[in-house]
């Protein structure tokens, strides 16, 4: 029985596991969206049983019945058709995504390997950063088709860029579509000549210094926020961009979203997970879409791939 078949018989499972800020969010905004079951899993003794049942207690007030469940292991993960991995250590003031990576890495082949052995047709969705190399170390510690795999941040810095475009020409965010690619850090790429309101490209809308500032905010979206909670790091916005993708992926509505998937050869990189604008449905990363870029833009892609790369060979040794 295929993935879709098999929805059609039961009720959908998510698993998220890491039951830190970014997982209870998006643990919540599943099943408040009546998409799925959740399990929630921490190493974190009664955490994840506590969050669990203090959503179920809402059940009644925001209406639905999706079954929601905490543990320590991953027995009830078991069938699951979409596990996201959010655990890991979070970023501080001053820390860059990347002075994560010896602990987060060895956190998500761990929880790649077990989550998979639990639910081998599940398709795996990574946010732990630093994002696009994690997505790298989960593909290869899960043994799944890369297709299968995919980093979620592109929808994320879009969202960053989206919002920063609709609050400095004071309009609806609705209005905007936007497009970064590249990695989750300092070298994503944001293209204004992707980004419209409406359609009009922004060049059109506003000068070059106006978006070069826009752009930089972007790249420290995250960065901004961190400094600001002082004791955490975003996780509203990452758990609502993270849920799209499960939402695309239960309902088998395909969409174009830029994710971090792996490359064989698109945009002349290879063997890579990165932020590209990619087609997602129920079985995956279905195809990529490689966009026409100007000699700058493929620039300053390769650039952000070659900082990816470095970070990877660096997990990589440490497994």
């Amino acid at each position: 029985m295929d993935v879709v078949a098999n929805r059609a018989c039961q009720s959908p499972k998510v698993s998220v596991i890491g039951a830190g800020n970014v997982g209870r969010t998006l643990a919540q905004r599943i099943a408040e969206r009546n998409l799925a079951d959740v399990v929630l899993v921490d190493i974190v003794s009664g955490l994840p049983e506590g969050i669990a049942l203090d959503l179920t207690e809402a059940r009644g007030l925001e209406g639905h019945q999706r079954q929601i469940l905490g543990g320590t292991d991953y027995t009830a993960t078991a069938g699951s058709e979409v596990v996201v991995i959010t655990a890991g250590l979070p970023r501080r003031p001053g820390m860059s995504r990347d002075d994560l990576l010896k602990t987060n890495a060895t956190i998500v082949a761990e929880a790649s390997r077990q989550a998979i052995a639990h639910s081998p047709q599940a398709l795996l969705v990574v946010v732990t950063n630093p994002l696009d190399a994690m997505t790298y170390v989960a593909w290869q510690a899960s043994g799944l088709p890369p297709k299968r795999v995919m980093g979620m941040a592109g929808i994320l810095d879009s969202a960053r860029f989206q919002t920063f475009i609709a609050l400095e020409l004071g309009i609806s965010p609705t209005d905007v579509r936007a497009m970064v690619l590249g990695s989750h850090g300092d070298l994503m790429v944001p293209l204004p000549r992707y980004s419209t309101v409406n359609g009009i490209p922004i060049p059109e809308l506003m000068d070059e210094g106006t978006i070069d500032r826009l752009v930089k905010r972007t790249r420290n979206g995250g960065a901004e926020i961190v400094e600001l909670m002082q004791t955490g790091g975003a996780y509203y916005a990452p758990a609502s961009s993270t849920c799209l993708m499960v939402e695309t992926i239960l309902l088998n509505q395909p969409r174009l979203l830029p994710i971090a998937a792996y490359l064989e050869g698109q945009y002349g990189l290879t063997d890579l997970f990165i932020g590209v604008p990619a087609y997602l449905d129920s079985q995956g990363v279905n195809k990529i879409l490689e966009l026409n870029l100007s000699p700058a833009e493929t620039a300053a892609l390769h650039g952000s791939a070659k900082a990816v790369r470095q970070t990877l060979e660096q997990a990589l040794a440490l497994l």
